[in-house]
């Protein structure tokens, strides 16, 4: 028997993954709510309107949630775990808490999934606070050039924290390979 060719894991996921709030890991009236946006682009610098972002977290005190339910969004529970579909322009938004950190010394971040069109399995990617004197200690971010780092490091401004995602191209964001995992995006 001969294998089947590969499927790329979009368009169409818009059609079933998507879920009711699914953005909202806090309500954003929460008090100690955050807003985690950017944009995701290709490698031409074009915005991308249908990707899926997941990302998985701390809480503040750097526990991970364990606890089944995460699709559970009951207006109150802090899950650990969300999914936001882009918009036209490539924009996706998160209303969250910051992590801490889950290690002595080590610096909070948002684990990042990334689903896109043409892509033959999804992207792994950190998003690490702007907390540039506990990068030492993390190995994924020691192991990197200074200029591969800021790919992986969010912003502060006005709105929240910024992390904008570049599939390709100049300004790569640095994607992670997992033991058994096809690296489709190399």
């Amino acid at each position: 028997m001969n294998p089947s060719p590969g499927q790329t894991v979009g368009p169409f996921f818009h059609l079933g993954l998507p879920i009711d709030r699914g953005n909202e890991l806090v309500p954003p009236a929460s008090p100690d709510a955050i807003r985690l946006h950017g944009r995701v682009l290709d490698g031409a610098g074009e915005p991308v309107p249908d990707a899926i972002i997941e990302i998985w977290q701390a809480d503040p005190s750097g526990n991970v949630v364990t606890e089944a339910g995460s699709l559970d969004r009951d207006g109150w529970t802090f899950t650990g775990w969300g999914r936001a579909a882009t918009d036209p322009d490539g924009h996706y938004w998160f209303s969250t808490v910051e992590p801490g950190p889950t290690g002595a010394g080590r610096p909070p971040f948002f684990a990042v999934t990334v689903f896109a069109r043409g892509l033959l399995d999804r992207l792994f990617t950190r998003a690490y606070l702007p907390d540039p004197e506990l990068f030492g200690a993390d190995p994924v971010l020691s192991a990197l050039a200074p200029e591969r780092q800021a790919t992986l490091v969010t912003f502060r401004e006005a709105q929240g924290l910024r992390f904008d995602i570049r599939l390709q191209g100049e300004g790569e964001t640095v994607f992670l390979g997992y033991p058994g995992q096809r690296q489709s995006w190399a």
